[in-house]
């Protein structure tokens, strides 16, 4: 499959995230159920999309040290990513947007004591979150098989 990820890019918003991540997958799945509006789409950074919007952006294929968000074209990592996703997901996520009053380096300092840690903490798994019939909708390769 030939992938133009500029076009995805600027078509969709995207969250990519660390499939074998254990945190990961739970935030994947709070998105799947919180995101009504199908604002986001997700990807793994492990599969052929991810790392092809990997690639574009210039950050690594192997070592994910933050999820991902793409709006209108934008990246956004660490906790400006986390703070975006939730301010599009409405009351009551969208009052995280306090965060923003602490200042970014602060806000990644701690996002990233988090995710450096994340599988000592929470540990892996070796069953990434798939598309189902129930949340195809949400993932980023069913968009592109339309």
């Amino acid at each position: 499959m030939k992938l133009n990820v500029q076009q995805l890019i600027q078509q969709h918003d995207i969250i990519l995230f660390d499939a074998i991540c254990v945190v990961c997958n739970r935030w994947a799945n709070f998105l799947i159920r919180n995101d009504q509006q199908l604002k986001f789409k997700l990807a793994s950074a492990q599969s052929e999309l991810g790392v092809a919007i990997l690639q574009h952006y210039g950050m690594s294929t192997t070592h994910y040290t933050t999820m991902i968000v793409i709006i209108n074209g934008q990246l956004y990592t660490e906790s400006t990513a986390l703070l975006k996703v939730m301010q599009h997901l409405g009351l009551p996520f969208s009052i995280m947007n306090a965060g923003y009053f602490i200042p970014r380096p602060i806000r990644d300092f701690l996002y990233r004591r988090v995710v450096l840690n994340r599988y000592q903490l929470f540990g892996t798994t070796e069953y990434c979150l798939l598309p189902s019939a129930e949340n195809k909708q949400h993932f980023l390769e069913h968009a592109i098989a339309e």
